[in-house]
């Protein structure tokens, strides 16, 4: 708040705190220099963590590791997919999934995504028979049709792993995402709802996946008989499997498990802050905030929304400006340069597909990042400079 009780421009990029209730765990850890998560026989913070995520989620294992994209690979790598096997994945999605795919020896496949950040489910249909697994990216938190992914994929046999990095907190049909498909996997980096720096977590009901993937997660030696409920898998992929390594450690687990009971407090303020921005966006002509499909519950820590009657790649320019000048960063995926959710970005995959929906889409959708913890003035500010900066260059 400024001197003259005016809300200045809020700060968005400080990250979520950390809970009190960390800080004695930490400090244990750090007298101890008991970090290694299989140095204690049983009940190591990042075990608890698991048993803790696995129980709020409603699923039967949990495996926390370094990072969602190690989830991603390791999901990947426990499906035992064939070298080179093709996996669909939407074409909106940060760079770190078809660099997922990439590491795990597979072919990324891009899918169309349209105008409300959702997959495109005819080019979906068109393109999952040549498939062997799909990836489904949950972007910014935007769920597809899910119930229409499965249907078509459960017929054809397709396995599907759930990318939930945004999703944490959102119900599809009544059921928690990441438990829809064969494997979910969740990010705990700083802006995501739950935050840790870095840190990810996959969740299955699997057990022969829990077992592979927790062999290859770094679980050498006997270390997997820490893990419970999972003795005969593992036992029998002991040594058969490549470790890669990608343990999280204790201290990322001693930040992670006091944000757990927070979660549900954070969805409920994270969807109204969402929703009251939206509502005075879509109250101008040049601005549109697609809505959530029927089924969706959301758990947004952002809003993303188009630029719409006609833009050219020259307002949408200003635009960003314009909310600059107002203090509110605004990101226009395809006109940020480098932009690591613009496909034609990816030239890791070689030569770019021909993907024009979801190219006119990124030229015109916005993203702005909306902790929890702001205020209604604080996201009154936000809403009223991108209305204003949308003005000033349309009006």
């Amino acid at each position: 708040m400024a001197p003259d009780g005016q809300t200045l421009a809020p700060n968005v990029y400080d990250s979520e705190p950390i809970p009190d209730a960390a800080r004695a765990e930490i400090d244990r850890l750090l007298q101890s220099g008991d970090l290694f998560r299989y140095t204690a026989p049983s009940d190591a913070p990042v075990a608890l963590l698991e048993a803790e995520f696995a129980e709020l989620l409603g699923a039967r294992y949990a495996l926390a590791v370094s990072s969602c994209s190690a989830a991603l690979f390791l999901s990947l790598k426990a499906l035992d997919l064939p070298k080179g096997a093709k996996v669909l994945i939407p074409a909106f999605t940060f760079a770190a999934v078809p660099s997922s795919v990439v590491h795990a020896d597979c072919e990324p496949m891009l899918v169309e995504v349209g105008e409300n950040y959702r997959v495109d489910m005819a080019d979906f249909a068109a393109k999952l028979p040549g498939a062997d697994a799909v990836m489904i990216s949950h972007m910014r938190g935007h769920t597809s049709d899910m119930d229409a992914i499965m249907a078509l994929c459960d017929a054809a046999g397709v396995p599907v792993i759930e990318d939930a990095a945004h999703s944490l907190g959102t119900v599809w049909g009544g059921r928690n995402i990441g438990t829809i498909g064969r494997v979910g996997c969740f990010s705990f980096q700083s802006y995501k709802l739950v935050n840790a720096g870095e840190g990810g977590i996959m969740i299955t009901d699997d057990p022969e996946i829990a077992a592979r993937a927790i062999i290859m997660s770094g679980a050498y030696e006997t270390n997997w008989k820490k893990h419970p409920g999972l003795t005969n898998s593992c036992a029998h992929w002991q040594n058969k499997l490549p470790l890669y390594n990608l343990r999280m450690q204790n201290l990322s687990a001693a930040v992670i498990r006091p944000q757990l009971p927070l979660v549900a407090e954070r969805v409920a303020k994270g969807r109204a802050g969402h929703d009251r921005v939206a509502g005075s966006l879509n109250l101008s002509a040049h601005l549109a905030v697609p809505e959530a499909l029927g089924p969706e519950e959301r758990a947004p820590d952002s809003i993303q929304f188009n630029l719409v009657g006609g833009w050219t790649d020259r307002q949408a320019t200003e635009f960003q400006a314009a909310a600059k000048a107002r203090g509110v960063s605004v990101q226009v995926f395809g006109l940020s340069e480098g932009n690591a959710r613009a496909f034609w970005n990816w030239q890791f995959l070689g030569e770019v597909p021909d993907l024009p929906q979801t190219r006119a889409m990124l030229m015109r959708a916005c993203d702005v990042r909306l902790p929890v913890r702001l205020t209604e003035a604080e996201l009154d500010y936000i809403a009223a400079a991108i209305v204003d900066a949308a003005q000033e260059v349309r009006g």
